[in-house]
């Protein structure tokens, strides 16, 4: 793949079209998962470490977030739709949908954990297997991975202070 690859015409209605399916995908799924699996009284009666944010930042953070994730994957999409990059996008993006109703919905801590460590790797593998071609997209992953990497280290923390 060329570094031409990456280079989108965004005045092609269809690239815009493939835009806003990304978008509507990733934030719609994103939003639906979220309203389904909302912080409850098990959550609540965690014991939680002191960097714990207050519940209220978490949608407006992964509001930001997916609008990246699916810019991001959209770039992918119309640059190298079978590509390995596509591949790690849509795989991170699974184990994203899962952890919520593993965590919230499951209760299950453990579990939890086990999603989103890969997850955690698929994002880091994305941005490295990007960068060479497409600066905007692994850019438009860091905050991501700075996120998830928190996320990580409060999953692991939330378990070791409620096991």
């Amino acid at each position: 793949m060329t570094q031409a690859s990456y280079n989108i015409d965004i005045r092609q209605p269809r690239t815009l079209v493939w835009l806003a399916v990304f978008l509507i995908a990733v934030i719609g799924t994103g939003a639906l998962i979220g309203t389904q699996t909302a912080p409850g009284a098990w959550y609540a009666g965690l014991e939680k470490p002191p960097f714990n944010p207050p519940n209220w930042v978490f949608g407006p953070v992964w509001f930001i977030l997916y609008v990246m994730i699916a810019i991001a994957g959209w770039r992918t999409f119309i640059a190298a739709p079978a590509s390995v990059a596509m591949a790690l996008w849509a795989g991170q993006m699974v184990l994203n949908w899962v952890w919520s109703p593993a965590f919230f919905a499951a209760e299950n801590l453990w579990l939890a954990m086990i999603i989103i460590v890969p997850m955690l790797a698929a994002i880091l593998a994305f941005i490295v297997n990007v960068w060479p071609r497409d600066r905007v997209s692994a850019v438009l992953f860091v905050p991501y991975a700075a996120w998830v990497s928190f996320a990580t280290v409060l999953n692991l923390s939330l378990l070791v202070l409620n096991t």
